[in-house]
């Protein structure tokens, strides 16, 4: 089976290019027994993540494997195990760089980080953004980062307002935008606990449109089960008519039913419009266990 696992990796970077692209997506299902691995290039960059442990002899062909691709325009290559604690990364070879998507750069980071800040299934999200934000003022909820407000300044937004309780993740927000020549003077970064700020949220609207892309568990701040309502009954008070919501929701137990009836409970005056499509790399056997991005209008 590792043989076809190769020639899946080498057939899908025959079109390399310098844009965040996955190449191996075992998480989809679609490799049986390979469901722990998935392999990204990042412009000349190889991230590759275990999930879980595999065999030893496995891992090692792998990784033999992956040092060869220093052939295919790699500079650099970094392996993180997310089933240690603190999901540790090596680099295998090279030295790291950062990520390119539609002509747009995001920083990277890879050690003593689960997340290496930026999330590439979230591509089609940020392109809704890129075609919608011009002339608008935008509420990124959950914003880490900051990659939709480099969307949203770089397509024409008139203002964002970005809110995240981690301070740090905003300030790698704000070099994001400096790294695109991107001038701030039109954007916030807010450093709150949203479901306890409410008023100082309000004190910019109201949004045109709103992006809520909370985690689907992060103790002590958020839980999407039974927190993500408290989101939802607060548009209302934010949004003007016409508003546009993007929902996200990446929760594999949590189907996007489950968003689309929160806002028939909490935000009747919202309807629901249609759910984005993954990009083609990210998608799985069940796509309801994927990301979910839904897209509601006020009416």
């Amino acid at each position: 089976m590792i043989e076809v696992v190769q020639t899946e990796i080498l057939a899908n970077l025959e079109n390399k290019s310098r844009e965040f692209t996955r190449i191996f997506h075992g998480r989809g299902g679609c490799f049986k027994g390979f469901e722990f691995l998935t392999i990204d290039s990042i412009d000349t960059l190889l991230f590759v993540v275990f999930f879980d442990k595999c065999d030893e002899t496995i891992e090692n062909e792998l990784v033999e494997f992956l040092k060869t691709l220093k052939t295919k325009g790699f500079n650099t290559a970094i392996l993180q195990r997310r089933y240690v604690s603190k999901a540790p990364s090596e680099v295998l070879f090279g030295e790291s760089t950062h990520a390119i998507e539609n002509g747009l750069k995001y920083h990277l980071s890879f050690l003593n980080h689960q997340n290496i800040g930026f999330f590439a299934d979230m591509k089609k999200g940020r392109e809704f953004v890129a075609q919608n934000c011009r002339g608008k003022n935008v509420l990124n909820l959950f914003s880490y980062t900051c990659s939709f407000s480099v969307v949203a300044l770089y397509h024409g937004a008139k203002q964002v307002v970005n809110v995240d309780m981690s301070k740090a993740a905003l300030n790698t927000g704000r070099d994001n935008h400096y790294l695109n020549d991107l001038q701030t003077n039109c954007v916030k970064f807010l450093p709150f606990n949203i479901l306890k700020s409410w008023s100082k949220i309000r004190k910019f609207a109201p949004y045109d449109l709103i992006i809520i892309d909370p985690p689907s568990f992060q103790k002590g701040s958020f839980i999407a089960s039974k927190d993500y309502s408290k989101i939802i009954r607060r548009l209302g008070e934010l949004s003007c008519e016409n508003t546009q919501v993007m929902a996200c929701l990446n929760d594999p137990i949590l189907d996007e039913r489950f968003v689309q009836t929160l806002f028939e409970e909490n935000a009747r005056e919202f309807v629901f419009e249609k759910r984005l499509d993954n990009a083609e790399s990210f998608k799985s056997l069940n796509e309801n266990r994927s990301l979910k991005n839904l897209i509601f209008r006020r009416k």
